[in-house]
């Protein structure tokens, strides 16, 4: 069955894009958000870049007398719940942090200012990152700011228990028939309430005490720090064009075979099922952290948060291999933006410049919270993680070594809300409910007409 009108989404996003259009037309900018003349109001969500950012800030106001920097920080969902209603009430920041899943319908709104003027080359950060920030017009609406990628953590002392060693957890392949040495290893992990492994007599599915592998849940549209590993190392993509693409590919054979395979680990016993995962007080990290979980599929940006576990040993190593013979990992990259509306917005121009200069980029990279944008940042932040004793090189060799990873970007394309509003209810279907994969035909039809439009 297709739709032969727009799904409910689509009539949504339509409406907001009206009422954005009135609005950024009739409001006054001066007072959006407590612009000023000498002050550049920023937004951004993540309460551990904070200091950082800060101390960014303060040497751009001694370089930048009569200009000072107002941050707010607020939560992921408060985040971008509230920029949205910024845009529609006229008071929105001049500068926000922008995430690549929400570019595409932002720069259809044209809420967006571009920084074609700004001194933005894409030889002067890591592979990719300042690509991803050109709209369809040709214009560039991100100034690259962080990157990241998705490696294994995993109990240190459960996989010595399990004799499992370092190398071969960085040595693992797989394939979606059997699973390969990765599901080998994740049922070997896995115990049940008895003390029976995943791969020994006896073992009771219905009763695990430690999961091999725990859930970041079915994982949306992208799957990031779910089954994107295994569909990138199995030669799969989202779309048909590397940025800009007009139809999606969750109809594939290939993406179909793995996802079936990904989430039947939890059938199996090995994984978390989905009904023990909640986004807010029970993700992967939790899980491990509590000693429910061997191990997790989880981002850069998590690197201090599962250091930070006390009394537990963590290690990390990379995605296992795939079909491809290759490893692969998203590459997902963080930007800032100015508004359409900025109050004050030569400065705002001003600070991005700023935050996206080795400057900014080795100071943010000295706290050992994320991998900035420029290479000087990426070493500054290596370095910063070494003097804590944490080894990243699970999560910088993809970048380092192209011949044995593929890298790959989350899906840049238009109506990004209406996929994820399609694909979300549709993955919980077929991981919770044990719903066919083959009804994903539908759903990438119904995505592919929005795409149409």
């Amino acid at each position: 069955m297709r739709f032969r009108t727009p799904p409910r989404h689509s009539r949504t996003l339509v409406a907001l894009t009206g009422a954005l259009a009135l609005t950024l037309s009739g409001c006054a900018k001066d007072d959006s958000a407590g612009s000023s003349s000498n002050t550049v109001t920023y937004w951004l969500w993540d309460a551990n870049q904070l200091p950082a950012y800060e101390a960014c800030a303060k040497d751009f106001e001694k370089r930048n007398p009569g200009l000072d920097v107002k941050i707010t920080q607020m939560g992921w969902d408060d985040y971008w719940t509230k920029l949205t209603a910024s845009f529609i009430a006229g008071t929105e920041p001049d500068v926000f942090t922008d995430h690549i899943q929400k570019f595409g319908q932002f720069a259809d709104l044209k809420v967006l200012e571009p920084l074609d003027d700004l001194p933005i080359e894409d030889s002067s950060y890591q592979p990719g990152l300042a690509a991803n920030w050109v709209g369809q017009d040709g214009h560039r609406y991100g100034a690259p700011k962080d990157w990241d990628t998705v490696g294994l953590f995993y109990n240190e002392k459960m996989a010595k228990a399990a004799g499992i060693s370092a190398d071969q957890l960085n040595g693992l392949s797989w394939n979606p028939k059997d699973g390969g040495t990765f599901e080998k290893t994740i049922a070997h992990l896995t115990v049940d309430r008895n003390g029976k492994r995943g791969d020994e007599p006896g073992f009771d599915k219905n009763n695990v005490k430690v999961y091999g592998l725990a859930t970041n849940g079915a994982g949306d549209g992208d799957g990031q720090t779910q089954w994107s590993p295994f569909t990138g190392s199995a030669g799969w993509t989202y779309t048909d064009a590397k940025r800009w693409g007009k139809k999606y590919h969750y109809d594939s054979g290939t993406f179909q075979s793995v996802v079936k395979w990904y989430f039947g680990l939890a059938k199996k016993g090995y994984m978390t099922p989905f009904t023990d995962w909640n986004s807010q007080s029970n993700q992967a990290n939790t899980q491990v952290a509590a000693g429910k979980a061997a191990t997790a599929f989880d981002g850069a940006w998590m690197i201090s948060t599962y250091a930070g576990f006390k009394g537990l040993d963590i290690g990390s190593a990379v995605t296992p291999a795939g079909p491809t013979g290759k490893r692969a990992t998203m590459m997902n990259g963080l930007a800032d933006s100015v508004t359409k509306g900025a109050g004050n917005k030569a400065g705002a121009k001003k600070w991005v410049a700023y935050l996206a200069s080795d400057a900014c980029q080795r100071t943010v990279g000295t706290y050992g919270i994320v991998f900035p944008a420029t290479p000087d940042g990426t070493e500054a932040a290596v370095a910063a993680y070494r003097k804590k004793g944490i080894d990243v090189s699970a999560f910088t060799r993809p970048i380092a070594d192209t011949q044995d990873f593929t890298t790959f970007s989350y899906p840049i394309t238009n109506y990004a809300a209406d996929v994820l509003a399609l694909m979300k209810p549709a993955m919980q279907d077929v991981f919770g409910n044990d719903a066919p994969v083959g009804g994903l035909d539908e759903t990438n039809d119904q995505i592919n007409l929005i795409l149409d439009q």
